[in-house]
Parts: structure tokens; sequence; C-alpha cells
């Protein structure tokens, strides 16, 4: 399947439809752009430059750090992570070495070691933070929300270990990314 055959068109009033199916079906497609949720597929919005610009400063040296010590890959936002029962596509992601699979042709099946979501001011906190948690559940180890309108970061662990983090304050990569560390005062600039 793809993305032609996703969208269908009302002849009444030329609204794309977008069709659910299977996580499985949504594994094997070649169907880029979209997240799965609930059997469904969101179209991931254009963001806006601010939400580009914190994601550049951060995904730059998190991405230098992490290739020069050789623990794995950080990837962009347009890279599909298995989550669960979903497909979500971090704003950054990193993934160790330990961890990756052999075939790259497709999405990862499993989720990423750090999620970072960049909350544009189009989305739902609820629905961020709903994010944040299945990311833990689904098994990874940390998980940044960065929001711009604050200019903080919440660090989540657990459902029971979150911390926010302010401007005067440093972001580390802790057990995940070991040595990483960065003001958050730098991503907003």
């Amino acid at each position: 399947m793809n993305a032609q055959e996703v969208r269908q068109f009302s002849s009444d009033d030329l609204t794309p439809e977008v069709l659910a199916m299977t996580l499985e079906e949504f594994l094997e497609s070649d169907l880029e752009e979209y997240e799965y949720v609930k059997g469904e597929l969101i179209p991931g919005p254009p963001t806006s430059a601010e939400h580009g610009r914190i994601s550049t400063n951060l995904f730059l040296p998190l991405g230098v750090y992490v290739r020069e010590n050789q623990f794995g890959d950080v990837y962009m936002p347009d890279t599909g992570f298995r989550v669960g029962e979903r497909v979500l596509m971090p704003d950054i992601a990193f993934l160790s070495n330990a961890r990756m699979p052999d075939d790259l042709s497709k999405a990862f099946p499993i989720p990423p070691d750090l999620a970072v979501e960049v909350v544009s001011r189009t989305d739902a906190l609820h629905q961020v933070e709903e994010k944040a948690f299945a990311y833990l559940e689904a098994g990874t180890q940390l998980v940044w929300v960065i929001k711009p309108v604050s200019k903080t970061v919440t660090v989540y662990r657990s459902e029971t270990d979150i911390t926010l983090r302010t401007q005067n304050d440093t972001l580390t990569g802790e057990q995940v990314i070991e040595g990483f560390s960065c003001q958050v005062a730098e991503l907003f600039e």
C-alpha cells in the first residue's frame, strides 16, 4: 500500500479521508510522514520555524556527541518507531548500537532509547504527554518534552519519575547517552 492508496477523496467536497489499517500492514507499507495510533493513520503536519530551530539546536550537538562516541544513531522527525501498538515519529530519537536492528528499510520495529518531542503551538499538551507515557510503557528509557512557550523541558524516566528543567538547568543524557549535556537555555536561542 502506498500514499496514493491511503487517501480517498469524496467527490462532493474533495475532503481527504484517512483509511484505517492494521499495525502489521502499516509496518510493511511504504507510507512516510504518518504516525499510526489506535488503528488510524495520523498525518504529520508541517512544523513552525520555531519548532525547527529548537529541534536543530538539540539535534546538532546530540548527533555530534553520539557519533563521536559511537553510541548509536540520532534520528530526525520523519523516522518511525514501533511504540507498543503505535508507530510514532519523535522529533528527535536516539537508538543505541546494542539495540540497532539489521533491517533499516522500514520503520523501526522497536521504540527508541531516547525520544524527544517539541511541543508545537497546535499540539494539545495532553496528547504529547500521552505520547511520553506510551514511549515509556513500550521501553523507551528517557523522554524529553520541550515546551517553547515556557522554555522548559520535562524529563520523563517513568510514570512516577518526572522532572522539570528550566532555562537555568542543564539537560543530560543520564545513563542513556552518558556524558551528554547541554544548557536548556541553548535550545531556545
